[in-house]
């Protein structure tokens, strides 16, 4: 196994803002930085791209890339590499930049989820789930889902079907289990937690069906009402309320207005005017129990029905305005870069708004929703769209809608 260890890296820029973090670690700079630390350690750097960048909540940027590497003279070799500049995790190579400090780390020995290497060798998982009695037998491994310093998910295939092994920090797995349990004893169809253990690794089971997104994608079958999707959300158990109340998106808009102002300079005055403008025109609802990040992507289906929810690490005591504005913002912010489907999209999307605004203010759950896609302005930009500065100004423009039909909304209260 080649080791990342911590050579120095000078340039003349000293990085002070997040924004400028942001643009460091998917500059020129990177390929630098990064070669930098691939000699380092033995090998040579073919090729990279940045794949994802986003700052960090403690504070900082964070990005992960896709390379080509050779090391020695073996062949070359396709690899995630991740980098952080501002709050940087012990234990891993760092590479002085000026006055910063950037951290680099090859997937999967993330410095924050200890148990994703072991997640990510055959015969550990393999042992894994013989201790936890779901049988032994050869596993094959894929990466389903990665974001560094947060969560890893890698699907297991082995004999008696798949699972999902799902790498989190050590300090929040146990209380995940337990999620997880709760729901499924509510009635809820969130995957059952098949046992953890104490590296930060749960073992979850495998659901049928497919994404409510893949489902409205293709076309070729009809989706759930929007009165089934309510039913879902009806069925979070009360007792999600015990905890602390998650943050809005009503509460972070202006965070992410400043995100899109940072990478925008130009469209900076016109986001934060309309984060300004939700912020004092919403209402909110009565604390409930809330999914937390509730969109087309976590929501399975089959046949019309709702059959699965996923990615419950968020739940807990929220506004129900949080996760019905989550979903209908991410179906606009999808009819709007899915042009073939945009008109099938934003028909069902509208279905879903007229069911939900039954059950809500009407004016509020526009305001949320607006608040959603200012969340989801940057999302080009992270996931390093080639397009990203023209997609991004059209979805700021489809905030301003959102916006505005907030309040004629209001008007007709």
């Amino acid at each position: 196994m080649h080791t990342l260890d911590s050579p120095r890296f000078a340039s003349d820029a000293l990085v002070r803002s997040a924004a400028d973090q942001v643009a460091m670690l998917v500059g020129r700079d990177s390929t630098d930085f990064l070669r930098t630390v691939v000699d380092a350690a033995g090998g040579t750097l073919i090729e990279s791209r940045a794949r994802q960048v986003y700052q960090q909540p403690r504070g900082g940027a964070i990005a992960s890339y896709d390379t080509k590497i050779r090391w020695g003279g073996g062949p070359v070799t396709s690899e995630t590499m991740a980098a952080c500049a501002g709050d940087l995790p012990p234990g891993v190579g760092v590479v002085e930049n000026g006055g910063d400090r950037i951290a680099v780390w090859r997937f999967p020995h993330d410095p924050d989820l200890p148990g994703l290497a072991s997640a990510y060798h055959a015969a550990s998982v393999a042992d894994l789930l013989t201790e936890l009695d779901l049988g032994g037998g050869p596993v094959r491994l894929s990466v389903r889902a990665y974001r560094p310093r947060r969560r890893a998910v890698i699907e297991a295939i082995g004999p008696c079907g798949s699972v999902f092994v799902k790498a989190v920090r050590p300090d929040r797995v146990e209380e995940l289990h337990n999620r997880h349990r709760l729901l499924v004893a509510s009635g809820v169809p969130a995957p059952h937690s098949l046992g953890w253990n104490a590296q930060g690794l749960l073992v979850l089971q495998a659901l049928p069906g497919r994404t409510l997104r893949d489902q409205i994608r293709s076309g070729d079958g009809p989706v759930p009402s929007g009165e089934l999707i309510l039913d879902l959300l009806d069925h979070l158990p009360t007792a999600l309320t015990c905890a602390p109340r998650r943050s809005s998106w009503l509460d972070r808009v202006e965070h992410y207005a400043g995100i899109v102002g940072a990478i925008i300079p130009d469209e900076a005055q016109r986001t934060n005017g309309i984060a300004a403008a939700i912020r004092a025109e919403s209402g909110v609802g009565p604390t409930v129990a809330v999914h937390g990040d509730f969109y087309e992507s976590q929501i399975l289906v089959r046949d019309a029905t709702v059959c699965g929810l996923l990615d419950v690490d968020g739940a807990g005591a929220g506004d129900r305005l949080d996760d019905l504005g989550c979903l209908l913002g991410h179906l606009s912010v999808l009819a709007h870069l899915d042009r073939q489907r945009a008109s099938a999209i934003n028909s069902i999307g509208a279905g879903y708004l007229a069911t939900f605004e039954r059950t809500v203010d009407p004016a509020d759950l526009r305001y949320r929703t607006a608040a959603v896609v200012v969340s989801l302005i940057a999302g080009p930009h992270r996931v390093q769209d080639q397009r990203w500065p023209v997609t991004t100004r059209r979805l700021v423009d489809l905030a301003d809608r959102w916006l505005a039909s907030a309040r004629r909304a209001r008007r007709r209260r």
